[in-house]
């Protein structure tokens, strides 16, 4: 099914595809949809998390979409405000139905210490900014069974007790993004960064981490604008700083 909204923003909804987010950029190659536009799906085959992990969710019962953003004027080195905007957005959508959601760097959303929606951004540069970037969010909803090879899901169904409308929450999760991001290009960066950091998942205590020279106790100091998480280890004082995947929590 395919229908347009106001300012001609594209919605796609389709029951199998095998990732909204290939999809959605293929139709940026193809089609240059408006900004806004979004590709929604029951179930996904090819279903991608960070760094080529793969995102598992049984048909129709999880909410899995991909959105478009032409964000002006955002240098390829400070993207993170991206990933900013839409971890917020899920956290404050999920703060509607239940307490103690917190977002675990860089952008997986966190309900207490079980993850319940991941978020993969893919963004295409033009010289030394970002021309478009494509959002792919997919939120545990409905699911009561998960395979015994994740290690740490869970829904919001099985949070909450009450089974949830996937397409209301989709509608306040939009609004959500869209008045953050309209913050954004007012100038307001500096304040979702700020929310950003206190909605972080273990921030303000030391916790043990690990790269690859072992274990160490540190406190989250700070996520820069480039996304890269700094550390300051509790043994020597000292200040580290990881890109995705170069360090770990430890459980």
């Amino acid at each position: 099914m395919m229908d347009l909204s106001a300012n001609e923003r594209l919605i796609i909804r389709v029951e199998e595809i095998d990732s909204t987010n290939h999809y959605l950029k293929q139709l940026v190659r193809e089609q240059h949809p408006e900004e806004g536009s979004l590709v929604v799906t029951d179930y996904q085959t090819g279903g991608r998390g960070q760094m080529g992990s793969s995102w598992f969710s049984p048909k129709g019962v999880n909410l899995l979409f991909s959105l478009l953003i032409y964000p002006r004027g955002v240098r390829a080195n400070e993207q993170f405000i991206i990933s900013r905007i839409a971890s917020l957005a899920v956290k404050n959508t999920l703060d509607q139905f239940t307490n103690d959601i917190r977002i675990k760097w860089p952008n997986d959303i966190y309900w207490k210490d079980q993850k319940i929606a991941g978020i993969l951004i893919e963004n295409d540069i033009q010289g030394k900014e970002i021309e478009n970037s494509v959002i792919g969010i997919g939120i545990n909803i409905n699911q009561q069974i998960f395979p015994p090879n994740l290690p740490n899901p869970v829904s919001l169904r099985l949070i909450t007790g009450s089974e949830h409308d996937r397409d209301y929450i989709l509608d306040l999760l939009i609004r959500e993004f869209f008045l953050l991001y309209h913050d954004f290009q007012s100038g307001k960066t500096a304040a979702i960064e700020d929310e950003y950091m206190l909605d972080l998942y273990r921030v303000k205590e030391y916790y043990w981490f690990e790269d690859t020279n072992g274990r160490f106790r540190a406190m989250i100091e700070d996520v820069l604008p480039s996304g890269h998480l700094v550390l300051r280890t509790l043994d020597n004082d000292e200040e580290r700083k990881y890109a995705f995947k170069e360090v770990a929590f430890v459980d």
